[in-house]
């Protein structure tokens, strides 16, 4: 009796809302059907079946938010079949049987919304191991890993007793234990923030409307606050000189095929030049090409630039993968492609996971200077402010020139300042000579 569960759409998905069903009870399913869609915070994807049988039972209605990952949705069985007691099944009681396989088990950063089937003996909710393997969601792991504390000594609050990232803060706010007092490692205090009724007695009321925030909102605010709290950021400025980059950009979409609408195949921009160049600077500057992990240095081969794309609710960065082989005209298609898909929520994980730097820009929007928070886990992000004329001193004469300011986040840990700073420093020679990045 295959039981069909919450996938893991990326390594630090938790839960998900099951958006619509397109399969109903009764239905013939086999191998490659689709089952229903799945929403994260910043994409909407499919669940195929990859048994053949009959869709016996839906689980979680259609519209459900906050399923979490690995929690049965719908049971599916085969000819002969019957359908059989739901609680018994789900809970089992086989000593040797395992938790359903985490999303780090089925291939960490894969793309693939594959369904799977509950084994005989699942742990129950309620089961703590007894030595072996700890389950726990790979944010759980980070934080714990961050915070020193030992998975082994909590039990986990997930499905099937994995341990997710809620555990975690609830240890860390627990006083110490008796454990812990003959020598456990325990984390440190970290004050809370406010609570919304002690923000809100600040306010008349009536004065004011309340909008619950969306997944989104809440994935964003999670993680910028881990990235500022953990790692340790480091920024460098200067400015660029736009002069060449605007002539040669200018020409070249000139030279750009056209359609028999007489629409250009590809129009370079400027914030292209500006990923092209990250590229070509992490190759020329490999040892800021890098991840931060506790026990290793993680030195990447190609230069996998994102870059921030605004959509309603927040904020998803797409990624140009091994964008240093990679021409202008390509990269403006590519990032043609990735925002008009990020706005209907439809890039795969896969096309917005990992990276080896970032960039923001705001130029656009007439913003002179930024500072961006880190991704981890890049180690680098460049925040990207308007370009405008200014009057600068060359030799003896002032002149007037097209400036852009940029600023270089970094990872302290992983990347010095002395190293920001020749990094940059190569950002800003690839966009002063553009023509260097073309040959």
């Amino acid at each position: 009796m295959p039981t069909i569960f919450m996938p893991a759409l990326s390594p630090t998905m938790e839960k998900g809302k099951l958006s619509k069903w397109l399969k109903k009870e009764g239905d013939k399913v086999k191998s490659g059907d689709v089952l229903a869609e799945i929403e994260t915070d910043k994409a909407t994807m499919e669940v195929e079946c990859i048994d053949e049988g009959v869709l016996a039972k839906i689980m979680v209605a259609e519209g459900t938010e906050d399923v979490l990952v690995n929690a049965p949705i719908a049971v599916i069985l085969g000819e002969g079949e019957k359908m059989p007691d739901l609680a018994a099944s789900t809970k089992g009681t086989s000593s040797g049987a395992s938790a359903p396989p985490s999303p780090e088990e089925k291939g960490k950063g894969s793309a693939a919304a594959m369904p799977f089937s509950l084994g005989e003996g699942a742990r129950r909710a309620d089961e703590v191991p007894s030595g072996g393997r700890v389950f726990a969601s790979p944010l759980a792991r980070r934080l714990a890993a961050q915070k020193s504390i030992n998975l082994s000594s909590i039990r986990g609050s997930g499905p099937y007793g994995r341990i997710i990232s809620k555990d975690i803060e609830t240890a860390q706010a627990a006083p110490p234990s008796a454990a812990g007092a003959r020598g456990a490692v325990t984390a440190g205090a970290v004050t809370a923030p406010p609570s919304e009724a002690s923000v809100l007695k600040l306010f008349e009321e009536g004065s004011y409307d309340l909008v619950p925030h969306d997944g989104m909102r809440k994935t964003i605010a999670r993680r910028l606050t881990e990235s500022k709290q953990t790692v340790p950021h480091f920024y460098v400025t200067v400015d660029i000189s736009l002069e060449n980059l605007l002539s040669l950009r200018e020409r070249l979409n000139l030279q750009a095929p056209k359609d028999k609408d007489g629409k250009p195949a590809w129009k370079v921009s400027v914030n292209d030049f500006v990923i092209k160049a990250m590229a070509m600077a992490l190759i020329k500057v490999p040892e800021a090409n890098v991840s931060w992990t506790e026990n290793n240095m993680v030195k990447h081969h190609h230069a996998d630039v994102g870059v921030a794309v605004s959509i309603p609710g927040g904020l998803i960065t797409p990624i140009v993968r091994k964008a240093e082989t990679k021409g202008l005209a390509q990269i403006s298609i590519e990032m043609k492609d990735y925002a008009v898909r990020a706005k209907s929520r439809k890039l795969n994980p896969s096309e917005y996971t990992g990276g080896s730097t970032s960039v923001s820009n705001m130029g656009m929007m007439g913003v002179k200077n930024f500072q961006a928070i880190v991704n981890p886990p890049q180690a680098t992000i460049l925040a990207v402010g308007a370009g405008e004329r200014r009057a600068v001193v060359r030799g003896n004469d002032i002149v007037i020139e097209q400036l852009m300011s940029v600023t270089l986040s970094t990872d302290h840990r992983a990347v010095d300042g002395a190293l920001g700073a020749e990094f940059l420093g190569a950002i800003k020679m690839y966009l002063e000579e553009p023509g260097l990045m073309l040959v």
